[in-house]
This record gives structure tokens, sequence and C-alpha cells, in this order.
């Protein structure tokens, strides 16, 4: 029966003079999750709304899917438009479309009509009596219920005339792209899939880094960060994944550092590592999946020993989050069974069995300062011998 769907966003809506800018981003990510589908579609804005019209055969559901991990779609209507042959006529229309859509329910109704082209020959209020009238007659079993109804027939009268009722929810959010580029410090765990996800919503695009230590850590360790980042590319879009052999830094703190600073140390590097990436593909800042207390390298002084090392800002999405709001989350995205698979990196290696929590920044930097220019070579060596994954849903 439909054959188009009204997108509806939010907080675009309040960009003033720049609106425009944020609906062709919008536009741009919705033709993307569409690519994949079967059928050819339009996609169009017109007077503050965008369409999705399909010109060919499609799979309804399928589409659905798709739109509802669009960022920066609050509602997907699926609409019938009709030509405006008359008000009889469009009487004729309402009766078949809540039939096809209702049948014999019993349910509550209002009709809510918007005259947006004034020359129409009656106003909305008579509109919404007259039809309301003709939904009555044509349904016994259905009810007005102009302040709770379970049913909302919206009309919209335009170019031509729109009607729908139904309003699926979308991912909420801004379109991706609109809020610059940030680099994400990916691993295989809980919480930086869906951190990624969370800056991503706000219309930020993703590029990620992962800190990979063969033998330590295996190839299906590197696919499952893969598999993840592919997963958070159905929200994303493309995420450009920098692989970083980071054995032999690993093992040269483990032999130089004391034992219960190596996360703290390990972690320092990391940073510094993905933001000279970031700053090499134009980066605004890093993004981590770091929630404060959650381990000992995430309590307030620990993030503050991380954090020197950075120019860029940092951005941590999840940082008041607790453990069971991050799996709910992750669960909700999909990145959760991938996530528990029992292929540890090298952010799980290497933990010292009573890793300090109150770390001191300037007894951090004292050990590290013994790493001399042997450590700036490796660093040297990770970064010249990096790997580029492209991940992009499939």
């Amino acid at each position: 029966m439909f054959t188009s769907f009204l997108i509806k966003y939010g907080e675009i809506g309040v960009k003033g003079k720049n609106r425009y800018r944020f609906e062709d981003a919008l536009i741009q990510q919705i033709k993307y999750a569409l690519k994949k589908c079967e059928g050819a579609f339009i996609v169009s804005k017109n007077s503050g709304r965008i369409y999705v019209e399909a010109e060919t055969a499609f799979d309804y559901d399928e589409v659905l899917e798709r739109l509802q991990k669009v960022f920066g779609i609050v509602a997907i209507c699926p609409v019938v438009h009709i030509e405006d042959n008359g008000v009889e006529d469009l009487c004729q229309s309402v009766v078949h479309y809540m039939r096809q859509v209702y049948g014999d329910e019993e349910k509550t109704f209002k009709v809510h009509a918007r005259r947006a082209r004034k020359n129409y020959p009656i106003n909305s209020q008579e509109i919404d009596a007259r039809l309301g009238e003709v939904i009555l007659d044509a349904f016994p079993n259905m009810k007005v219920d102009v302040h709770n109804p379970q049913i909302t027939l919206n009309v919209e009268i335009r170019e031509k005339i729109y009607l729908y009722s139904q309003v699926i929810p979308g991912a909420m959010g801004m379109p991706v792209g609109t809020g610059g580029k940030a680099m994400l410090l990916l691993s295989g765990g809980i919480d930086s899939p869906v951190a990624g996800y969370m800056i991503a919503r706000r219309g930020v695009k993703i590029d990620a880094v992962y800190f990979h230590a063969p033998p330590y850590t295996s190839e299906r360790a590197l696919e499952k960060v893969v598999d993840l980042a592919k997963i958070v590319a159905r929200y994303a879009g493309p995420v450009y994944l920098h692989v970083i052999n980071f054995t032999d830094i690993q093992l040269y703190i483990y032999e130089n550092c004391p034992h219960e600073e190596l996360t703290i140390i390990m972690r320092r590097y990391m940073m510094r590592i993905a933001e000279t990436i970031a700053r090499e593909t134009d980066c605004l800042g890093l993004a981590t999946g770091e929630s404060i207390g959650q381990v000992a390298s995430q309590t307030m002084s620990s993030l503050l020993c991380t954090n020197e090392v950075c120019t860029l800002p940092v951005y941590r999405p999840l940082i008041a989050y607790d453990k069971e709001d991050i799996v709910t989350l992750a669960k909700k995205i999909d990145t959760y069974e991938t996530s528990i698979l029992p292929y540890e990196d090298c952010c799980t290696i290497f933990v010292a069995k009573h890793p300090v929590t109150k770390p001191n920044l300037g007894i951090i930097k004292k050990h590290e300062s013994h790493l001399g220019e042997k450590m700036e070579e490796l660093v040297q060596a990770a970064l010249d011998t990096k790997q580029l994954i492209i991940a992009a849903e499939e």
C-alpha cells in the first residue's frame, strides 16, 4: 500500500539560516542507507519536509529497518499521497486508507489537518470535522477521542494531499558528518563500540584506531574488532580503521616500567599514537569508551594522566554511564554478542595484578622518561607499519 515515507527531523528544525545544510546532509545519509535496498528511490525536500518515494517495487521492512538507523531522523511516517480532486474525493480516499490500514479494528481516533495551501476550499477545522464524520459513518466500531486517541489521522494539504497515521521512531540525533570527525580508540570490548555509536549520533564522522599485539592477540581478535566496526558502520557510515602493531611498545614498557603503572603508561602511548593519526586525518578530537571508576585506568587520577599527553580534545560519551547502561545500549545496537566473544585484545594482556588507581602524574612522567629514544623509534615504527581497513556495512 505504501510507496512513500515522510521523514521527520527534530533539532535540525531550529538551525535557522543553516538548516538547509543539515537537511541536505540528512538527505545524503538517507540515500546512502537505501543504496543496498532492493528498488529505486527518490529522496527530496519540500517546505520543511523530507520525502522518500519508491520508483519501483521494494521490501517495505528492509527500507524501514535501514531508515531507522539514520541519525537525524526522529520519526518515519508511511504516507499515501493523492491528487487534489475535491473534498468528496478526499473523503473517499480517507475511508479507503482507514479500511486498508485498520480494517474492522475497534479504535479511538481523531483527525488532524494542516492546510499549507490556503486556497483549499475549506479550512483545517472544517476538514477535521468533515473527515471525522465520514470515518464515523463508515466505521461504526471507531469512536472519536480528541485528547488521547489510538489513531491520529494526519492530513496535509500541500501541492498534493498526504495522509498518514503511523509514526515510527527513528534514531534521533544529528546527521553524520555535520559535527566534524573524531578518532575512536576501538577495542574488542563492550564500551568503545557503544561510545562510537553515541558520538556518531551527535553527527560526528568516525575514524578508528585499534591496537593489535600479535602473537599475544590472535588474528581472530582483529577480525572481532573489524566486525564491531562494521556494526557501528550501519549507523555511522564507513569506518576507516587504523590497525597499529603495539607488541614491541607493550613489551618495552613491560620490561622497563613498574608493573603497577603498566596500564597507565600503555594507555598514554595509545593516546599519543591515536592523536598523531587523528591529526593526519583531519580529526578534531579523540573518542574513548571510558567511564569514571569502571576499572583502575578510568579513575579520575588515571584519566588525568592519560589526558595529559593529548592536545586534541578527548570525548568520552559514556563517562557517567553504569556498566548496566552500557550493556543495555550494546544489546540495542547489536554489538554486545560480538563484544563478548572470547578473543582478547591488547587491553587485556600484560595487566598488572595490583594496578595503581591513583597514579601521580609526576612519577608517571619520570618513569616514562627512562624509556628514552628507543621508545620514540618503536612508536614511529608502529605508525609506519599501520594497516588501514575500511569497515563498511555488509
